[in-house]
């Protein structure tokens, strides 16, 4: 293998493959990227048995080869390599060694046998086209509200499901959930006929997915099976397993009707949430009382480590007075996914005639004359 490439475009691919690669001690292979020269591209290739991804870059190829280098020491030489008059690189494979010369550097890196190197699955099932950027801002937005724990897999999953003209983004750990509507009639082939499309993405392979694609125009092909799914642009395809199982019908736990609602300015509540959270115990727990009449909504919150906060907001108020805890780390996550600058805050407090105690349903945020994205939080107990 010999071969000529240009640095951007070779660093940013293997800025994106080393992600993948499995840092795994036994099966050593995992830990490095496949080169494959042919023709007038490379293709880089990274796989932990999870995820695969194939990186396709033009190349001027002298030589046709193959060859397996641990991803880890790449991406340490060429985080340091910058291109100033490096606007390419020379690659080449001798007798079990990778050389690479640039204007002012010349390194011989020892390589893998590729034999062993497993291959990516070629994913042959339902598909349909999207744009990137409606699936990578989809993925985004809910993603955070998944479980980081496999205890329940469907739990730890980005669902993705479509509905009449919509393609829906949902995730939950039981505590939260997030539910992101994206508008795809006539911006998406073949979905409409699609009636068993309903993904798992496992957690665990969310975040490489956005890191591979955020950059990425145009559209992708998106193929699924029961058990994997693939993700093709012009020149990256990626491969992920999908968890098999039921996602929990979420649709019954959303409150229809309220009580108590809140229209604030989104920076006024991520500020005072800020300041909250400076007092806020290793639970993040923060009290909220609303009393619509008096035109009161109170923040409030002590730490016996630092001290006590009291925080009132300007919000139009309407319903009946309810007080309940949340916590706070769930709000700060679910700002970042409403784009307007006012949100809405429902909330429906009910006596049970049990117990005679008070019990608040999940709260319901949502951007104001925004439907697409729904966040409920379940309250916490004082």
């Amino acid at each position: 293998m010999k071969l000529e490439i240009d640095l951007e475009k070779f660093k940013s691919a293997i800025f994106k493959a080393e992600k993948i690669t499995g840092k795994n001690l036994t099966l050593q292979i995992l830990n490095s990227i496949l080169f494959i020269a042919s023709g007038k591209s490379l293709k880089l290739r990274a796989t932990n048995l999870s995820l695969g991804v194939d990186i396709e870059i033009p190349a001027k190829i002298e030589r046709e080869g193959i060859a397996a280098v641990p991803g880890s020491f790449l991406l340490n030489i060429f985080s340091n390599i910058q291109k100033n008059d490096n606007k390419s690189i020379l690659l080449e494979e001798v007798n079990g060694n990778l050389l690479i010369t640039t204007k002012n550097n010349k390194i011989k890196l020892k390589s893998y046998s590729h034999v062993d190197f497993p291959s990516i699955p070629i994913v042959a099932g339902e598909s349909f086209k999207i744009e990137a950027k409606k699936i990578i801002d989809g993925i985004k937005m809910v993603y955070y509200s998944a479980s980081i724990s496999d205890i329940k897999p469907e739990y730890s999953s980005v669902y993705i499901y479509n509905n009449e003209n919509n393609l829906i983004f949902v995730s939950t750990d039981s505590f939260r959930l997030a539910e992101k509507k994206i508008k795809i009639k006539n911006n998406l082939e073949n979905i409409e006929n699609l009636e068993n499309l309903g993904i798992l993405i496992p957690f665990k392979n969310i975040t490489e997915i956005l890191r591979v694609f955020d950059d990425v125009s145009g559209e992708i092909d998106v193929n699924f099976t029961k058990n994997q799914i693939s993700f093709y642009s012009s020149n990256i395809y990626l491969t992920s397993r999908l968890i098999d199982g039921i996602f929990p019908d979420y649709t019954k736990i959303i409150p229809k009707d309220f009580t108590t609602e809140i229209i604030i300015l989104k920076q006024d509540l991520l500020n005072a949430l800020k300041i909250s959270d400076i007092f806020s115990d290793k639970f993040h727990q923060i009290n909220i009382l609303v009393k619509p009449k008096e035109k009161i909504l109170k923040l409030s919150n002590q730490n016996i480590n630092i001290g006590d906060n009291e925080t009132y907001l300007d919000a139009a108020l309407s319903g009946e007075d309810i007080e309940f805890a949340f916590n706070c780390k769930y709000f700060f996550d679910c700002l970042q996914s409403i784009s307007t600058d006012s949100i809405s805050i429902k909330l429906n407090q009910f006596i049970d005639p049990n117990t005679n105690q008070y019990i608040t349903k999940p709260i319901v945020i949502s951007g104001v004359s925004d439907p697409s994205f729904t966040y409920l939080i379940m309250p916490m107990n004082k």
